[in-house]
């Protein structure tokens, strides 16, 4: 699974609709309302990379109110467990 964080700025009066309207599309797990430089943060899974393509530009750029986008592609995960896991190592409790 190829996991892709999308941060995206939007016409502020807008925002809710915009992240309602990018959170029915297909792959999109999650949509965030942030603080800071971005507007929203979007987490866009997929199996292929090609499919980036056609929901990124494709479909989440064509939503009405999206000014600019960014995209992240994950390379590696590191769930709670494992980072608790890895500092662990070689400490007594």
């Amino acid at each position: 699974m190829i996991t892709a964080i999308v941060l995206i700025k939007t016409s502020v009066d807008r925002t809710p609709e915009i992240a309602e309207a990018i959170s029915a599309f297909e792959n999109v797990t999650e949509v965030y309302s942030v603080t800071g430089q971005w507007d929203l943060i979007a987490m866009v899974r997929v199996r292929e990379h090609e499919e980036l393509a056609d929901i990124i530009p494709g479909t989440v750029n064509k939503v009405p109110g999206v000014e600019h986008t960014e995209t992240h592609v994950a390379f590696r995960a590191y769930s709670r467990h494992d980072l608790e896991a890895a500092f662990a190592l070689g400490l007594d409790g």
